[in-house]
């Protein structure tokens, strides 16, 4: 285990081209599980309007917002296509199948 990392999970837990919401007492954040096995966390909230990215549409690395579209790189947390914006991205590490989060998604 990485020293301070918090598992969050098996990797196992979230489908191929899922995503699992993480309750946090910063606010939710949304992991996503890429078809090649990388793991990706993000805030859990779109910054056009506010829908949850963890029920979103994952190709690639990215995700597509399920209430308007909106496509929201995984590596960079930022929006593509017609509208702007942009959600933090956090720290996330696999290691011996379980999924570790960088204490810092915990902080403001």
């Amino acid at each position: 285990m990485i020293q301070g990392w918090l598992d969050i999970g098996a990797l196992t837990d979230i489908p191929v081209r899922g995503g699992r919401v993480v309750k946090t007492p910063r606010g939710c954040l949304a992991v996503f599980r890429a078809a090649d096995d990388s793991v990706f966390a993000i805030d859990d909230r779109c910054p056009h309007k506010g829908g949850p990215l963890s029920d979103g549409i994952v190709h690639g690395y990215k995700v597509t917002c399920p209430l308007h579209s909106l496509v929201i790189s995984l590596e960079t947390g930022s929006a593509q296509g017609a509208d702007e914006g942009q959600v933090r991205t956090h720290q996330v590490r696999v290691e011996a199948g379980r999924i570790l989060l960088d204490p810092a998604a915990l902080r403001s």
